[in-house]
């Protein structure tokens, strides 16, 4: 069974948490509240979440400052954050927003499908990350342990290192073609949604890559004289 992906909903108005819960139901994940940026920074404690969505405009801690919080901590730095706003101060306000961290800036009212549509591909690209991550996890075990992997002969030649690699290739595809759609509607959300995946995945293949026969074996010896 598939785990459900997390996503923290971050709001001080209880209406405002209740209409995201409705749009955002459809995507059937786990949806959890936080009506402060300091219950938002407990909960990261504790659980780990695809998606942060984070009112600006928050009593005491807003939304800004909770942002800051999330990205100093090395547990919580690369959830990507998506800003909700009742109020468009221009410009300023907005690089602001991408400056703290955020991988997008949306005003109220928004469209729904569109902030569902934005949610579910961070949602899909977390869900792909977790798996990649447990099996390139479980194949270090089986290796270091000095057993060969307990599905290879299933898997065909090559064993199971050519499918998590291609996997992870379908992963970087997808995340190409978002970083190529938020680049044609322009603005700072590209270029950082861009820089977000490029740093998750080129994670994930470098782990990958690690695990290669012959990764860390010393190059041909140089036979000039």
């Amino acid at each position: 069974m598939v785990q459900k992906a997390k996503i923290l909903l971050v709001d001080d108005r209880p209406e405002n948490l209740l209409a995201l819960e409705a749009i955002l139901s459809a995507l059937d994940q786990t949806l959890v509240r936080a009506s402060s940026g300091e219950e938002a920074l407990k909960a990261l404690l504790t659980d780990d979440f695809a998606v942060i969505l984070l009112d600006v405009q928050m009593p005491g801690m807003d939304g800004f400052e909770t942002a800051a919080h999330i990205k100093r901590r090395e547990r919580t730095r690369d959830i990507p954050i998506i800003f909700l706003t009742a109020i468009n101060h221009g410009p300023h306000h907005t690089f602001r927003g991408y400056a703290a961290g955020a991988v997008d800036y949306i005003s109220k009212p928004f469209d729904p499908w569109v902030l569902r549509a934005k949610v579910s591909v961070f949602v899909e690209l977390h869900m792909k990350n977790v798996q990649l991550r447990e099996q390139a996890a479980l194949l270090r075990r089986e290796l270091e342990g000095g057993a060969a992997p307990a599905d290879t002969t299933e898997r065909g030649p090559g064993g199971l290192l050519p499918e998590l690699s291609a996997r992870l290739a379908a992963v970087e595809e997808q995340a190409e073609a978002l970083s190529k759609e938020l680049a044609e509607s322009g603005g700072s959300a590209a270029v950082s949604t861009a820089a977000h995946l490029e740093r998750k995945l080129s994670g994930l293949r470098r782990a990958l890559d690690a695990l290669e026969p012959g990764a860390g074996d010393p190059g041909p010896a140089d036979e000039s004289p």
